[in-house]
This record gives C-alpha cells, structure tokens and sequence, in this order.
C-alpha cells in the first residue's frame, strides 16, 4: 500500500535524513505541476541551497527527488534554473507542431492494400490507389495523390510496422552431423583435435594438404598428405590416420570445414566408434591446439612454399616412417598445469618439471593399458622409443626431409636440358 507523503514538518537538514530513512513506500501527491514547481522554489530558498556545502547539497538533490517523483536530471534542471534565474517556473510548450497529411487511418488502409496485393512495388501501390478512388472508394482520397518517395516513408513508420512486421534474418545453413561443443576428455586420451593445413598454390595450381590430428590429453600427434581433400582422396588417407593412434579414439573434433563435416567421413567414424563433434560459433579456442601445432610442426618441418600435389604419396610415406615417430617418441613437450586463484579463476602454468614427450605423458597416465587398443602393447611402444635416441631419431628426420624436398625441388640435368627443348617446339607449332 502506498500513502501520500506529507512535507510540512520538514523545516531543517536532521528532519530531510529523518524523511529519507522513512520514505519506503511512500509516493509524491502533488494535485499539479505548478504547485510542485512552486514547492521546489520554496524548499531552495529556504535550505539556502546556494551556500550548502557539497554534502547538503546533495542531501537536498535526493530530498528534491522523492518528493516531487522526478528524475535527477530534471531535478538538475530546476536547481540550474532556481540559481540562474532565483525561481522555478514551469514553462508549457504550446506549438501545435506539424499539420499530417496522412492519417493513421491511411496508412492502416496503405497496410492493407499491400497485405492484398503482395507487397508490390511503391508505383505499382500508388497507381491502384488512384484506380481505388476513381471507381468510387472513398478511403483512398488522400493516398491516391501520394508521392511514392512517401509511400515508403509510411511504410517505415511506426504504425505501419507495428500493424505489420517484417523480420528476413540470415537463416544459417543447418547441418545434422557432429555435435557442436568443445570436447571434454577429462584427463583421458582418445580426444583427438583435426586440422587440415594446404601446402600453398602457384600459378593457380593447388598444393597437396596435410592432415594433422593431436589427442588433447597426450598431445600424441599424427600426420598425414593427401592430393586433395575431396573424399576420394582423403577418406583412404583419414582411416590410415585413426589408425596411427596407439589407444582408443572417443572423440573427432575439428572445425566447420565440409572435408571433415559430411556423410561419408561420419559414416567412417560411426563405424569406428567415435563421436563427431565441431567447433562452435565465436569459440576460436575450440580447436586451439591442433592450431598451435600447425605453425610450431608443419609449418616448421615442411614450410610455406608449394609443393605439387602428384608428391603427396611420398610426403605421407615421410610423415609416418619419419616425422610421426619423432613428434610422439623423441620430442619433449610442454603439459599445462592448471591453478586456481581466490576468485575461482582458472590459470594456466607451464613449468618445466611437466616437459615430456607423448609416449612419457601417456605412461604417466593412471593404468594406461586400459587405454590401448587391441593388439598393441606397452612394450611395443618402448621399443619404437628406445629404438634410436632423440638425437639419432632428429638427424635421421633431417635426412630424409632433405632427400625429399631435393626430390621435390631440384629437377636431374636431362630434365633441365629437355624441358626448354619441348617448350620451344611446342611454341614453333
């Protein structure tokens, strides 16, 4: 229940605290704006609001606030008014402003005839409007001599679009495959992040692409070339790639890409077993790890520069005999610990006591034979790691990326004598 505030009594600063610490529920009962105007003038020259000091003054602003129900800016306004002017008087506004034309009731008829006749165009509307009032409807004599330009004024206006909406949104392509989240292992291996990186074009001509995967948990890492990325070519390549893994695959994830976000790859992986997910809409850290690694291995073991898609065998047979084997077994890596502070904010901190190589972090994990899959053994994997030391293992990556990209790059001495010879007969045919 609200009641009607009573100001009389109020004649010093102790009795506006006392007003203000009782005003709950109590609502200003000024009759007219006048009178309130009045009373706000007399209440200033009484506090002498002039001399008050910057506590008081603000004392008497909130007072001024409640009981007359303003605003603090319209409040701001009669105080500036009152020292400006030493009163407070109520100025009405008594422009009767612009005469309309067109009524409400005209664009009401407007909306109409452009429900019937399917939003035509603005010429196209005031011409049957003008064919309306002359076979006699009487409604359309205002709208009949309507400019087009302001036919569509009215169909902007307020009331127009309040009668009718129009709301076309960008609808986004929708597709049912792959969950669209982030993936949650849970300190468990078998979550692997997807990335495709493209070997560069030239002249037009498009390089072959790697495919690289890195399990969130062990940072075990595979990659993979292929020609291209269409299905033909990449879903061969794909199921080698899931089977570079030594443990079980629960999750796929990557990015809204259509190589990796259509029927025949989640027909792959269904029949493996595992879940499709994907990145989700302005979440560029869903996919952040596989994306680190693009520029910190691919990009650093095989460069920018382009390489003709027809190598794309001979790199895959690199990237398994060579590079793969040296990412997982050879070279160490950094494993976040993650620390939260009083705030309940979590914080990543890399400390050097956590560097390790894949095959050493997956060891480290609790009874990690329950994670392998069937036919592979710890043992197995002991000796692909002690099979040469990290030193033997780099030197002999060194070699054989060397060997191939002088295969790649450096053409024999017939080819470089040949080649112009054909150009230049087939410029003279």
């Amino acid at each position: 229940m609200k009641v009607i505030m009573n100001t009389a009594f109020i004649k010093t600063l102790e009795d506006v605290e006392k007003f203000l610490s009782q005003t709950l529920g109590l609502e200003p009962g000024w009759e007219s704006k006048d009178e309130c105007y009045h009373w706000v003038e007399q209440t200033l020259s009484h506090f002498k609001y002039r001399s008050l000091g910057k506590k008081d003054k603000g004392l008497i602003r909130r007072y001024l606030m409640i009981a007359s129900g303003y605003s603090r800016a319209q409040i701001t306004r009669l105080i500036r008014q009152y020292i400006t002017c030493a009163s407070v008087k109520r100025r009405q506004c008594t422009s009767s402003g612009f005469q309309t034309r067109f009524t409400k009731a005209d664009i009401r008829l407007l909306v109409e005839t452009d429900r019937l006749h399917c939003d035509l165009n603005g010429v196209a509307i005031k011409k049957i409007c003008e064919r309306a009032y002359q076979q006699g409807d009487q409604r359309y004599e205002r709208l009949s001599t309507i400019s087009v330009s302001h036919l569509y004024n009215l169909r902007h206006s307020t009331t127009y679009e309040r009668i009718r909406r129009h709301k076309d949104s960008t609808r986004a392509t929708q597709r049912a495959i792959g969950i669209r989240r982030r993936p949650e292992p849970q300190g468990r291996p078998g979550f692997i992040r997807v990335d495709t990186v493209h070997q560069g074009d030239k002249d037009g001509v498009k390089g072959l692409y790697h495919i690289n995967a890195v399990d969130e948990v062990t940072q075990y890492e595979v990659v993979c070339s292929v020609e291209q990325i269409s299905e033909r070519y990449l879903v061969p390549v794909l199921a080698g790639l899931l089977a570079g893994f030594p443990f079980k695959l629960e999750e796929f994830h990557s990015d809204n890409g259509s190589e990796y976000i259509n029927h025949t790859v989640a027909k792959l992986l269904n029949k493996l077993n595992i879940q499709l997910s994907k990145s989700r809409s302005r979440h560029c850290t869903d996919n952040a790890l596989v994306e680190s690694k693009n520029g910190s291995v691919i990009r650093k073991q095989l460069g920018h520069a382009h390489i003709p898609q027809h190598y794309a065998e001979q790199f895959n047979r690199f990237d398994g005999d060579h590079l793969t084997p040296y990412l997982n077994y050879h070279r160490p890596c950094f494993y976040p610990e993650i620390k939260t502070d009083k705030r309940g904010k979590e914080k990543k901190v890399y400390r050097y006591e956590n560097m390790m190589t894949p095959y050493e972090k997956f060891l480290s994990l609790m009874e990690p034979e329950q994670y392998l899959k069937e036919g592979i053994t710890l043992k197995q994997l002991e000796e692909k790691a002690t099979f040469m030391t990290d030193n033997e293992a780099a030197r002999q990556l060194q070699l054989a990326r060397e060997a191939l990209f002088k295969s790649v790059y450096e053409r024999p001495a017939e080819a470089q004598v040949i080649t112009p010879i054909l150009r230049l007969i087939s410029g003279l045919e």
